[in-house]
């Protein structure tokens, strides 16, 4: 005589239940509240006004100021409504710092930096990650240990070389400095190390692939997140560099915040133009940060969970 065991039915917390009276029932596969998505509480969804808000005002600010004359943006209390002269504010900071031509510099020193950062720090990155040469590990302690370095010891050796050069007041004196960043490096460097496998790397050398085509046809898709994350920090702090650009550019020849600082050097600025002025600088990179924001948050994601 043959016995069947009895059947189990699980519900839906994941316990299984006997389907035979008398049996005792038999955990699941799945704890409980697996899969589950967690709702915050009335406390979080405040936090994050409150943090929302804060974050937001400072833009709601500076175009309150720009809409608003010079008198109104100094009254106490001031206004925080936006007022009906922020298109001539616009005009005026448009023509008093030649903000077309800085936005253009701005835009081509961003973008070439940027572009050259993430070439050669994914190389490098992925050189230190998983090649194999010597002193791979004393030269990556010295690209750490330019970070410790404060960018102001080395502006007169900079300054005195691109003098000599004849760069002075020339875009390339700002491009080229900057072309590689260490934190760039390092950055890559530590994604790569968790999330390009050595087993696809000995993959494409059995299938014949040189370290270029390695590099193109495996390296390259893996780092794609990270790139994006440091392609967008490099845009950003390149855009809004205002030290180096100062020593190196003149007023011919600007970025635009070296142009906004002219808004601002007379001996009683007009606060509503020089808002309006950062209101333009600012417009750009909202621009960048609505069109590659969702693919910036998933290169953070992926970076930050191990699967």
């Amino acid at each position: 005589m043959t016995t069947t065991s009895p059947l189990t039915v699980p519900d839906r917390r994941g316990v299984s239940k006997a389907a035979v009276p008398g049996t005792p029932p038999r955990r699941g596969r799945f704890k409980q509240g697996a899969g589950r998505q967690h709702h915050g509480g009335p406390f979080a969804y405040f936090a994050l006004a409150v943090v929302g808000i804060g974050s937001l005002f400072p833009l709601y600010w500076t175009l309150v100021a720009a809409s608003r004359t010079q008198d109104e943006v100094l009254d106490s209390p001031p206004p925080f409504i936006p007022g009906g002269n922020l298109f001539s504010n616009l005009r005026t900071a448009w023509e008093q710092a030649q903000l077309g031509k800085a936005i253009w510099n701005t835009f081509l020193v961003s973008a070439s930096i940027t572009a050259a950062t993430l070439f050669f720090c994914t190389l490098a990155g992925y050189a230190f990650a998983k090649m194999r040469f010597r002193g791979r590990g004393a030269l990556m302690t010295m690209v750490i240990a330019t970070l410790t370095v404060p960018p102001q010891l080395s502006v007169v050796p900079l300054y005195m070389m691109m003098s000599d050069i004849g760069w002075n007041g020339q875009l390339e004196s700002v491009i080229f400095p900057t072309l590689v960043s260490a934190f760039g490096v390092f950055f890559m460097r530590q994604y790569l190390l968790e999330a390009l496998p050595y087993e696809l790397i000995e993959a494409g050398r059995v299938d014949g692939a040189n370290n270029l085509r390695i590099v193109w046809s495996i390296v390259l898709p893996v780092a794609r997140p990270a790139m994006m994350v440091l392609g967008m920090l490099t845009f950003v702090q390149t855009w809004n560099d205002f030290f180096w650009p100062y020593l190196a550019l003149g007023a011919e020849n600007p970025t635009l915040q070296v142009a906004l600082g002219q808004l601002s050097a007379s001996y009683v600025p007009d606060q509503s133009i020089v808002m309006a002025g950062a209101l333009i600088s600012t417009l750009p990179l909202l621009v960048v940060f609505v069109i590659f924001g969702k693919r910036i948050v998933g290169g953070i994601m992926s970076g930050a969970v191990k699967g």
